[in-house]
């Protein structure tokens, strides 16, 4: 998928006046954390010979580039742009020295041939430590804390306060009442989105999850 966005006129864009508002005024990142059942997708990807944890990137990454509210960033001269696609900058974790590399795989629109990817991506940068050089632009990120089931995590970005772009977390999941609950956090800019945005992307998330239950790859054609 080719790479390429699109410049935000806020004079005619339905958000330009509440965008620049917090832009300008008040610059606030929301933070919400909310229980997934994963017992759908953990079968799902044990039935097909995959791993969870891209399995779980991809569903997330899924969710986020169905809404224009995720892609938004800034290109090389300040303008306000939104992405045609954004792809998962995460973290893979090395047990042996406890530290991790950062990299991106390229999002598809296919669970199967985005966990192609990431498996290639990984084998490709075993040994690289911290961020991979020459990442692409278009970009949000996703980490991982699979050792502790947490009731909130929050992210903070030091930078102007500009950083649009979605940051995605997820704890270790537990059986509960039968099911595999999960902790799940977004990060986001006010300026971009509203409480309702967020929310939309939990739902959409179960929802996408809940799809998942035959198990099978025929459920995704």
């Amino acid at each position: 998928m080719e790479m390429s966005y699109t410049k935000i006129d806020l004079n005619e864009w339905s958000r330009g006046k509440l965008f620049k508002s917090y832009i300008e005024n008040m610059r606030i990142v929301m933070s919400l954390t909310v229980e997934i059942d994963v017992t759908n997708l953990i079968e799902f990807s044990k039935r097909n010979n995959l791993k969870f944890y891209p399995s779980m990137i991809w569903i997330v990454s899924k969710v986020v580039n169905t809404h224009d509210e995720f892609k938004y960033s800034w290109n090389d001269t300040g303008d306000l742009i939104k992405w045609n696609f954004i792809s998962p900058s995460y973290t893979e974790f090395h047990k042996e020295d406890e530290n991790f590399t950062k990299l991106v795989t390229e999002f598809s629109d296919d669970i199967f041939e985005f966990s192609e990817r990431f498996m290639v991506d990984k084998e490709k940068h075993e040994s690289d430590r911290a961020f991979v050089e020459n990442q692409p632009l278009n970009f949000f990120d996703v980490s991982c804390l699979p050792w502790v089931k947490y009731s909130h995590f929050d992210v903070h970005v030091f930078d102007e306060g500009k950083f649009l772009a979605p940051v995605i977390t997820w704890g270790k999941y537990e059986m509960s009442h039968g099911r595999y609950m999960m902790p799940l956090t977004m990060n986001i800019h006010h300026a971009v989105a509203d409480g309702f945005h967020l929310c939309r992307f939990f739902n959409e998330v179960q929802e996408l999850i809940n799809t998942l239950e035959g198990g099978n790859k025929d459920v995704l054609d």
